[in-house]
This record gives structure tokens, sequence and C-alpha cells, in this order.
């Protein structure tokens, strides 16, 4: 049987003090959600604040949520959108021109099943240039997406994805190359 009685968060898990954290969230709540659509640079300034590192002409809509803003990389001409959840237990790196559409759920952080009490864990999640992950993508902790890579609507994507390939399924599986039309 499981203990949660046992459990106990790490230290410094959460990479800075609990004040700092409960600070966030309410910043999260009050300036960010509910800056209107137009204000990316406000909300931007905001994760920045935080110490998220944020690239130029970023797309952060307001209801997007961001549990550690310090563990967080985007890059230039990124896109997040709407109820995007990135779940920052360990790092997220989005890289430049990637889009993540609305209501997807990028998780860092899981438990370990075989564990009495509990025991926490985090590995980062990497998305390379280019990708697009489509509305209501799961990415599991650990997870590295390639170049060019697409995941498909409603999909779980459990393990790495290749560059340039489109990925659908639950667990999402490589369907075929992503093929640019010529310029």
């Amino acid at each position: 049987m499981q203990r949660l009685d046992q459990f106990k968060l790490p230290a410094s898990f959460r990479g800075r003090s609990a004040l700092i954290c409960q600070f966030w969230w309410l910043v999260q709540s009050c300036l960010f959600a509910t800056s209107p659509q137009f204000m990316y640079r406000w909300r931007n300034f905001l994760l920045r604040t935080f110490g998220a590192k944020i690239g130029k002409d970023v797309i952060i809509r307001p209801t997007a949520r961001v549990t550690y803003p310090w563990k967080l990389t985007v890059g230039d001409y990124a896109w997040i959108g709407d109820h995007v959840e990135l779940y920052t237990l360990a790092e997220i790196h989005i890289a430049a021109h990637t889009v993540i559409s609305q209501r997807s759920y990028l998780c860092t952080g899981s438990h370990d099943p075989a564990s009495r009490n509990f025991r926490i864990f985090a590995k980062p999640i990497i998305i390379n240039e280019g990708a697009w992950i489509a509305t209501d993508v799961f990415v599991a902790p650990g997870v590295t997406i390639g170049s060019n890579a697409i995941i498909g609507a409603r999909s779980t994507l459990l393990t790495d994805a290749k560059a340039d390939y489109v990925y659908i399924g639950s667990p999402a599986k490589p369907i075929k190359l992503r093929v640019f039309e010529d310029a």
C-alpha cells in the first residue's frame, strides 16, 4: 500500500522559496491571467521578472499557466495557446518558431509508482525549433521533440519524437514525414 503520510518533497525541489512560489501564483492569477489578449509583452515581462527566459516576439495567451517560471525557456517567435499548462517541476525548453496549441499539457513531473512513500520525480521536456504541438496534447516527463515535428491533436506523447515527423495517437506514433510546400 502507498503511504502518503510518509511523502516528503525533496529539498529545493521547487527551485525557489515557498514565499516566492506563492507570490508568483498570486501574480499569475491577478495580473497575468486577467490581462487582455493583446498584452503579450506584459505577460512576457511578468515571466521574465520571475526568472523565465523569454525570446523576442513570443506570444503567450493569458489563460496559459506556468508552475515555476524560473524553469521555463521560450525561444523567439514561439506561440503558447489558451489553457496550455506548463507544469515546470523540471525545466521546459521551447525553441524558436514553436507552436503549443490550446489545452496542451507539458508535464515534467510525476510520482514513482513503485515507491510506497509516493516519491516525486522531475525530468525536463525539450521542444526543438519549428515543432508544433496541436490542441489537447499530453507530453510526458523527459520527452524531447525534434525540430519541425508535429504532435497531432489529442495525442499522448510518452517517448521522444523524431525531427520532421508527424505523430498521432495515444500513445503517439509516427505516421509520416512532415513535408513543407515549396517557397
